[in-house]
């Protein structure tokens, strides 16, 4: 294959890259605290290849590098639930909670409360406070969460919950079921919980919509010159043939 065409299938790589990020972000639209992500491209200098066969000095071959995915922190709308098992959480604050493959971070604030009186997200995580899981008698009624986190019923003090915050966010992995895995939790300073509100998804309709149509029309845009290549190569054969007869 031509070096051209070489170059233009890079770009289409990191396009179709893009377009599964921008997917996504928009399948997770009303997602309760989904952050949205970001792809980000960088321009790789290929070391040995050679554009001209001449004694003239060589043309750099550059092709577009996938070279990280960024996470969106920045706060989604907070809206008023009145469930008070639903927080949202002001601040860099994540929600720790204990899956089979370990603890893992949510900003995921609707909570619920299981057959077994645990508290737990909305994949049945149990989720952790500073002492473990939180458990609740069936009789206990009238449950209250401070801005600290610190969690209390008509019976008494049941807990608090263990908010994590990370010196650099973006060293988080995304999994499934909007949790984070990874990083170096630590315990959080400026993260404050709002009781009976939800975090809504901080990703904007409009904006991934455009993102997706732009994304589209530059990966067939590309198509097409990589059409015109095969064109003009299958044309060269044919006269060279021609010439040759």
């Amino acid at each position: 294959m031509e070096n051209a065409q070489l170059i233009g299938l890079s770009r289409q790589m990191a396009l179709r890259r893009q377009m599964d990020v921008v997917a996504n972000n928009m399948a997770n639209l009303n997602t309760t605290g989904f952050k949205a992500e970001e792809i980000l491209f960088a321009s790789y200098d290929m070391p040995v290849a050679k554009d001209r066969d001449f004694k003239r000095q060589d043309q750099p071959l550059s092709y577009v590098q996938d070279w990280a995915t960024r996470h969106d922190l920045t706060s989604g709308a907070i809206v008023d639930t009145g469930n008070e098992l639903d927080v949202a959480l002001m601040g860099d604050g994540f929600l720790a909670v204990d899956t089979p493959a370990g603890e893992r971070w949510t900003r995921s604030g609707s909570l619920q409360i299981d057959a077994t009186g645990t508290l737990v997200d909305t994949s049945g995580n149990p989720v952790l406070g500073d002492g473990g899981p939180i458990v609740f008698d069936p009789t206990e009624t009238g449950i209250t969460i401070s801005a600290e986190g610190t969690i209390a019923t008509d019976q008494g003090p049941k807990g608090r919950l263990r908010l994590v915050e990370f010196a650099d966010p973006q060293e988080l992995t995304r999994e499934g079921n909007n949790l984070y895995a990874g990083g170096a939790p630590l315990p959080a300073q400026d993260t404050a919980v709002m009781q009976g509100s939800l975090e809504r998804s901080n990703v904007s309709g409009v904006t991934e919509m455009a993102e997706m149509i732009r994304v589209q029309r530059a990966y067939e845009s590309i198509a097409g010159l990589m059409r015109q290549q095969d064109d003009l190569r299958r044309s060269a054969i044919q006269r060279l043939g021609d010439a040759t007869a």
